[in-house]
């Protein structure tokens, strides 16, 4: 009889299945997650905006996770190469993704061939910082407000110039959405960053330019530049008086930039859980916060499905900018 039961017990072990036998050791390594550093992949180059609020974010979870989270730099076709790396990562946790708007909602419209799909390769987690956006115009420009610029734009079709940090960035899609929601013909001029637009309407080489905050908050203030409306949905704190695009009279206007983290697909729930809670954590830490504030980013949070939510918004709203303005970078 016991041979019997032996034989019984050799024979489940070996009809048990991979994933059977390999779950107690999935469960262990997630239980014990984070066992080693996490790599924070950064879709642009080292020293932009998007790369320094990353680090204060990484700098913090690196304590709050008791393993150092590491930024990594994969910049390179509008944020595809570094998209790219992060969805070829193993599922484990171990690698996430500080995604913008632009890689995730803007560029599966502007780039052909891309050979994965940012909504079904990623699994969104939360919402990290938004960056917002100004219209700025020089002060030699005889406008004092958005209705008197869109009276000046339609009495000279063609002649007004707006610039951006080249074809098909957060800056570009700001003033082609405007462009079609005013219905104006201003003409777009590209630059290798936003840092020669602002130096170039600075000069009165160009006349107008939507702009980050961070970078154009400083120009408003010494007068270089005359600040017209907020992009944002609402307006901010460090220019009170200045009201939103909506307010000065552009209907179904917002836009912005703003950083979320995902991780591949596959990646377990209960890790993609974890990571968005103690994101949350550190968003809510005061000195977390004024630290992104001073490098020109809002924090904020979100759950998962809110993050889901945000992404498929802007992915159809720039999806129609892009086909309405024929806008192309391959």
């Amino acid at each position: 009889m016991t041979s019997r039961v032996s034989r019984r017990q050799l024979v489940a072990a070996a009809l048990a299945t991979p994933a059977a036998l390999a779950a107690p050791r999935i469960a262990r390594a997630q239980g014990a997650w984070p066992a080693r550093p996490v790599r924070m992949i950064v879709p642009f180059a080292a020293g932009g905006g998007t790369d320094v609020l990353a680090r204060i974010l990484a700098n913090d979870l690196s304590t709050r996770l008791g393993q150092t989270v590491l930024v990594e730099n994969r910049g390179g076709s509008g944020g595809n190469l570094g998209m790219e790396a992060a969805v070829r990562a193993a599922p484990d946790g171990y690698t996430l993704l500080m995604g913008t708007n632009g890689p995730m909602a803007v560029n599966r419209h502007l780039y052909r061939g891309m050979n994965f799909d940012p909504a079904k390769d990623l699994l969104p987690i939360t919402m990290a910082f938004r960056i917002e956006q100004t219209l700025i115009v020089h002060p030699s420009l005889p406008v004092r407000n958005v209705a008197e610029l869109v009276a000046l734009a339609k009495s000279k079709p063609g002649e007004l110039t707006y610039g951006s940090a080249g074809t098909g960035s957060a800056l570009h899609l700001a003033g082609a959405l405007f462009v079609l929601r005013t219905g104006t013909n201003i003409i777009h001029v590209p630059y290798r960053g936003g840092g020669p637009a602002m130096n170039d309407l600075v000069a009165g080489n160009i006349s107008m330019t939507f702009d980050s905050l961070p970078s154009s908050e400083p120009q408003i203030r010494a007068g270089r530049v005359r600040a017209l409306a907020m992009c944002a949905a609402k307006r901010h704190h460090l220019l009170p008086d200045l009201p939103t695009m909506q307010e000065a009279g552009v209907p179904n206007y917002v836009a912005g930039a703003w950083g979320a983290l995902f991780a591949p697909v596959g990646t377990p729930r209960p890790i993609i859980e974890r990571v968005a809670r103690v994101v949350g954590e550190s968003l809510a830490d005061a000195d977390v916060r004024q630290r992104l504030a001073r490098s020109g980013g809002d924090a904020e949070s979100s759950t998962p499905e809110e993050l889901t939510r945000i992404v498929q918004t802007e992915t159809e709203v720039w999806g129609q900018v892009v086909r309405e303005a024929n806008i192309t970078v391959n």
